[in-house]
């Protein structure tokens, strides 16, 4: 395990939860390339771990993400690329894209927990994920195109989280928002005033309560959504319907509602074939 991402595992139900925690806390936990590469590596691990029911991101030293760090970029900035060479700075930013991809395509629940600043990649970040909790002093901003750069990887998502008018505002002035203007925009889904570890906690009991292959069914079909035609999506969903109510899953979810029990999924028990 990296240094600069901390995982903790936790017993979630029928499987498990895990923190994944950014540990750059001098940077406030900007990305790095080395740390870019051991999320990519979480989330390959992840994408195949079965029992993993939830995951949530966060960061230490009372900060989510300070966004990319310009390290590797230092001696190229202000300096044309040599003519004829394919630029070695375009397959770096596209790295990170591979990242939000790979988060925003996790089959498990992925909860963002932000405290702090989270800031240019770190709002890309968090617009990957299914639920964000954000701390009440928590702030927001895509400043790059203050700085004379494009937020290139993190554009599509964060269009695809706020929709058209409300990223352009986001994106093109750069300015800082609260949580609160964060929550009426949409990138948040509750602000906590309170404990945050407890809320945290409980929402991944909420978690619990989902099926896990629903769930990776669900996020599938709504990934599907803006790349297909409607017709393509409704045929992928009925697929999808007929697959999990054949399942055991449904016959276990089923017969727990009708014995007014807790599924076996949210109660810890094995969902039998």
């Amino acid at each position: 395990m990296s240094e600069l991402l901390l995982i903790e595992r936790q017993p979630l139900g029928h499987g498990f939860a895990e923190c994944w925690r950014l540990n750059a806390p001098a940077t406030r936990n900007a990305l790095s390339d080395e740390m870019v590469q051991a999320l990519l590596q979480a989330c390959a691990r992840a994408e195949v771990d079965q029992g993993l029911r939830a995951i949530v991101l966060t960061g230490s030293g009372g900060h989510f993400c300070a966004g990319g760090s310009l390290g590797s970029f230092s001696g190229a900035i202000g300096k044309p690329c040599e003519s004829g060479v394919t630029d070695p700075l375009i397959a770096v930013n596209r790295g990170f894209g591979r990242l939000l991809q790979a988060l925003a395509g996790l089959p498990q629940q992925l909860v963002v927990a932000v405290q702090g600043a989270a800031m240019g990649g770190g709002v890309g970040l968090v617009c990957t994920a299914d639920v964000v909790l954000a701390s009440a002093d928590a702030s927001f901003a895509t400043p790059e195109v203050t700085l004379g750069i494009v937020p290139a990887q993190i554009a599509p998502f964060v269009l695809r989280r706020l929709g058209e008018a409300r990223a352009r505002e986001w994106l093109l002035s750069g300015q800082r928002w609260t949580a609160d203007q964060a929550l009426a925009a949409g990138l948040v889904n509750q602000v906590v005033a309170g404990d945050f570890e407890a809320q945290i906690q409980t929402r991944l009991a909420l978690c619990s309560a989902a099926a896990p292959e629903a769930v990776a069914a669900t996020k599938a079909l709504l990934a599907a959504v803006p790349s297909q035609s409607l017709d393509a999506v409704l045929d992928q969903g009925a697929e999808a319907f007929a697959q999990a109510l054949r399942g055991t899953e449904a016959a276990a979810g089923l017969q727990a509602f009708a014995n007014k029990r807790p599924a076996p999924w949210a109660s810890g028990q094995e969902v039998k074939a």
